[in-house]
C-alpha cells in the first residue's frame, strides 16, 4: 500500500476523515516548462527540455510527485519513457484513500512490456488482476499512456489504441470508484534489502553501480469528470454512489459518450493468454489465497526465483511453462507468493 504520510486515514472505517481537493476540471501540464504547483514533490525530481526526470542513483532513491487534487472518475494522459535497470520499477498510480488503485508499471528489466493492474479497497487476498501488455522500446521512445476511469468501466490504452478494458460487473468486487490522487514515480524493487519475492517481481537485484536509471515524464493531462472543490465520502461503503461533491456534482463532467472499448484484447490476469504467478504491487500476504489458472497459493518465507519464461519476470523455481502456454505449479508444497512493498517516501 501507498502512504503519503503518517496521518493517514482510511474513510472505510473511519468517520472525520478530512474532504479530499477536487480537481473539478482539466488540466494540461508540460514539464518541459519546469515544476508543476499541481503536485507535492519528494526525493528531488529534475527538469530539462525533455520534462520531469525520476532517477535512482542509490539505496533509498524514491522520486515522486503527488498530485495536490483528486478525481471522482476521468481520463488521465501521460506522455514518458520508462527508466532501464534490474530492478527498477517506473510507476503511474491512481489511487484513493480508502486505496481504490488503478496502476501502470514498467519493470527496467523489460523494454517492450507495461504491467497494468487495479486494487479495490486495498485488497490483497488474491493477487489475480494484472496483466502485461506489449509496448515497443518503452525505455527509449515516447509513449502516451491514458486511463479512462468510469463507474462502468477502465480503459487502458497505448498512444491511442485500448490494450485493456475492465467492466465494473467484472471486477469481482474490486472496481476501483472512489476520488484518486495521482502518483508518479520511480523507485528499486530490487534493492537487496527487500523481500526476495519483491525483488523477483522487479526482475532481479539492482546494481547501484550499473545506474543511474532515469524516467522521464515529459507532460500530464487530467480531465476530472466531476466538478466541485471537494469531495467526501458520504457513509463508509466506499461505493461511488456515496461520494459528495461540494459546489458541484458527481459525473457532473463526464463524457457523453464512453471510450469504445470493443477491440480490447481479453485480458484479465493474463500476459499473452498466460497465466501470470508473480502481480501486483501491495504488501506480503500472510494467508493462503487462490490465483486462476494457478491454483492455491501458501504463504510462507520467500523463495528464490528464477527467469525461465521472458513473460514471467521472478517465476518461482520449480515452476514451469507448458508449450501452450500455461503455468504449471511445483508437485512439492508449499509455494511462497509475495508482492512487492511499493516505497513512496
Amino acid at each position: 500500500m501507498t502512504y503519503t504520510d503518517n496521518r493517514w486515514q482510511n474513510p472505510t472505517s473511519e468517520s472525520d476523515c478530512p474532504a479530499d481537493t477536487a480537481l473539478g476540471k482539466s488540466v494540461s501540464i508540460d514539464f518541459t516548462k519546469g515544476e508543476s504547483d499541481q503536485f507535492t514533490t519528494s526525493g528531488a525530481p529534475t527538469y530539462d527540455s525533455n520534462g520531469a526526470s525520476f532517477t535512482v542513483a542509490k539505496e533509498g532513491d524514491a522520486p515522486t510527485l503527488t498530485s495536490d487534487w483528486y478525481i471522482m472518475f476521468g481520463r488521465v494522459d501521460i506522455t514518458m519513457k520508462s527508466a532501464p535497470g534490474t530492478g527498477i520499477v517506473s510507476s503511474v498510480v491512481m489511487q484513493s484513500d480508502d486505496l481504490d488503485e488503478i496502476d501502470w508499471e514498467w519493470i527496467g528489466g523489460q523494454d517492450q512490456q507495461v504491467q497494468t493492474n487495479y486494487f479495490g479497497k486495498g485488497q490483497t487476498t488474491t493477487y489475480d488482476r494484472a496483466a502485461w501488455v506489449d509496448t515497443a522500446s518503452c525505455q527509449t521512445t515516447w509513449h502516451k499512456y491514458t486511463v479512462e476511469w468510469t463507474e462502468t468501466q477502465i480503459v487502458w490504452q497505448v498512444d491511442g489504441k485500448t490494450v485493456r478494458a475492465l467492466s465494473a460487473s467484472n471486477a469481482d468486487g474490486q472496481y476501483p470508484q472512489t476520488p484518486m490522487q495521482l502518483k508518479i514515480g520511480i523507485w528499486a524493487g530490487g534493492d537487496p534489502s527487500n523481500p526476495q519475492g519483491t525483488i523477483s517481481w522487479a526482475g532481479g537485484t539492482t546494481d547501484y553501480s550499473d545506474g543511474p536509471f532515469t524516467m522521464v515524464v515529459n507532460s500530464v493531462t487530467a480531465t476530472d469528470y466531476s466538478t466541485g472543490t471537494k469531495y467526501t465520502y458520504g457513509d463508509e461503503t466506499g461505493a461511488w454512489t456515496s461520494i459528495e461533491s461540494t459546489g458541484g456534482k458527481v459525473n457532473g463532467n463526464a463524457n457523453a459518450v464512453p471510450v469504445d472499448s470493443s477491440d480490447a484484447p481479453t485480458v484479465t490476469t493474463t500476459s499473452g493468454g498466460n497465466v501470470e504467478p508473480f502481480s501486483g504491487t501491495h504488501a506480503s500476504c500472510s494467508a493462503s489465497c487462490t490465483t486462476p489458472g494457478v491454483g492455491s497459493w501458501t504463504m510462507s518465507t520467500a523463495v528464490s526465483a528464477s527467469v525461465t519464461n521472458t513473460q514471467y519476470p521472478g517465476l518461482p523455481s520449480g515452476w514451469t511453462v507448458s508449450g501452450s502456454g500455461k503455468v504449471i505449479p511445483p508437485s512439492a508444497a508449499p509455494v511462497s507468493k509475495h508482492s512487492p512493498v511499493r516505497t513512496y517516501s
